[in-house]
């Protein structure tokens, strides 16, 4: 299927024109007029082939998340989880191609926030807005990485070293991966993350079909599995176990920032079908082997925990290069949108000056301590983390995409045949989908922090206690 089948035809000549928000290029008719753009440039942005654009997808999707689907198996049971996981990405698949779509009408788009001030009717607070959810979003993430990395150092060296160190390492290594300034020259450490985590990944499923008992075994209590939720599974479990799928796959918000810096963005589906597949494959596998291995009573989240130790070491410690490579993808992607705007159109934008190169690393350093604070900060992190994203992936996986193919096919053209209703219908269902999940996932988050604060399950900030596994 070509680009031109996915490209609405549409009557009004105005949706031809694109307007430049940030990139001062005027109207654009194509992206080979914005890679011409850059030809005599020193620093050259839209260079990644369809390859590097599949490196950067499968760094940001093969990753420790992947570890906790066996948790969420273990709440939903083996058959609902397997549904879920496969009607999730069957979805976040269809809403990236509408996002593709989006973004081939309109090539002046550099990021996610540009898309939010485009479906907004071009309003300056819809951008901005946008802004502060995508700087957000995405520190946040940086700032897991921060503890996953302190997570995974405690874990492998049973050291007495306080934990806040741990934290720090982590960060100056991220800082510092984090450095180059286009995603092309970050594809090629996108390799070696995706391939080690996935070597993790299989490492972890082997483990824990050939141990002899899951780590924590009790004699005589094998594990238990079940095909459906287990009697007694509250509506806030089954909702935690559900939007832990979810926003495993939710990625969307790089994927603007990825097809911007393609040489040729109509090549984006085939990255976006490879990793999909992958995706399937690894999350269904992980999940239902894991579980069927671990039993509910074993479970931990990440299902590293849940292998005897030398086990849990081996596979954990090839996770070290995605954990410190997609914090730094995500502030790179970050520090890419502050950047931009600060140098509109100034050489310092696209040229190897002391100012610019100066400038860059400040943001990205900012970036990093801002997410060390948060990591430290907030003793309920893991609780704080489903909150901001119930708050913000509802717009960026689902309600956005709703909105963009209402917006590929205005007016009547949204009713033009049967086909058609049916997937406006199921857009319209989407952002239905997406505002439930803001509402549902809101409360869920908010009430496991009150039960785990009734618990006493909380640390304190800044603490130095072991987070190890």
């Amino acid at each position: 299927m070509t680009a031109e089948e996915f490209h609405p035809k549409t009557p009004d000549s105005k949706l031809k024109r694109e307007d430049s928000y940030r990139d001062g290029h005027g109207d654009i008719e194509n992206f080979g007029d914005l890679v011409a753009a850059e030809r005599e440039n020193e620093i050259k942005y839209r260079t990644c082939s369809w390859q590097k654009t599949a490196a950067l997808l499968f760094s940001e999707y093969i990753c420790l998340a992947i570890l906790s689907f066996p948790w969420s198996f273990s709440v939903l049971g083996l058959v609902p989880g397997v549904l879920v996981t496969l009607a999730v990405a069957g979805t976040v698949l269809y809403t990236s191609l509408v996002l593709w779509r989006f973004c081939l009408q309109h090539p002046n788009i550099l990021d996610v926030c540009d898309i939010g001030q485009k479906l907004f009717w071009g309003s300056p607070v819809a951008y901005e807005i946008t802004s502060v959810f995508f700087i957000l979003n995405n520190t946040f993430i940086q700032a897991l990485h921060v503890l996953v990395g302190a997570e995974l150092l405690n874990t492998l060296t049973n050291s007495p070293t306080c934990t806040i160190v741990f934290s720090a390492v982590t960060v100056v290594l991220c800082f510092f991966i984090s450095l180059p300034r286009t995603l092309a020259q970050l594809s090629h450490l996108g390799i070696i993350s995706a391939v080690t985590m996935g070597i993790a990944v299989i490492l972890a499923m082997v483990f824990a079909g050939i141990q002899d008992h899951p780590f924590g075994y009790i004699p005589g209590q094998e594990p238990i599995v079940t095909v459906i939720p287990v009697k007694g599974t509250t509506y806030v479990m089954g909702m935690s176990a559900f939007l832990n799928i979810t926003y495993t796959f939710v990625g969307q918000i790089t994927l603007p920032s990825f097809i911007a810096e393609m040489k040729d963005p109509r090549d984006f589906p085939k990255a976006l079908w490879a990793v999909t597949i992958a995706e399937v494959i690894v999350f269904t596998l992980c999940g239902a082997l894991m579980y069927h291995w671990i039993g509910n009573q074993y479970m931990i989240a990440p299902a590293f925990g849940s292998l005897t130790i030398l086990y849990k070491k081996i596979a954990f410690s090839f996770a070290i290069p995605t954990i410190l490579f997609l914090g730094a993808l995500y502030s790179s992607v970050t520090s890419r949108y502050i950047f931009f705007r600060i140098f509109r159109n100034s050489p310092h934008r696209h040229s190897n000056t002391v100012i610019g190169w100066a400038t860059w690393a400040g943001i990205v350093g900012s970036t990093w301590i801002l997410a060390f604070i948060i990591a430290e900060i907030i003793p309920f992190f893991s609780d704080m983390l489903s909150l901001m994203s119930s708050l913000f992936d509802c717009w960026f996986g689902f309600i956005f995409w709703g909105m963009a193919y209402l917006t590929l096919y205005p007016g009547h053209l949204k009713w033009s045949g049967t086909w058609r209703t049916l997937e406006t219908i199921f857009n319209i269902f989407l952002i239905a989908l997406g505002v439930y999940i803001l509402a549902a996932g809101t409360y869920t988050s908010i009430q496991s922090i009150i039960d785990s604060y009734a618990k006493n399950l909380y640390g304190s900030a800044f603490s130095c206690a072991s987070n190890a596994i």
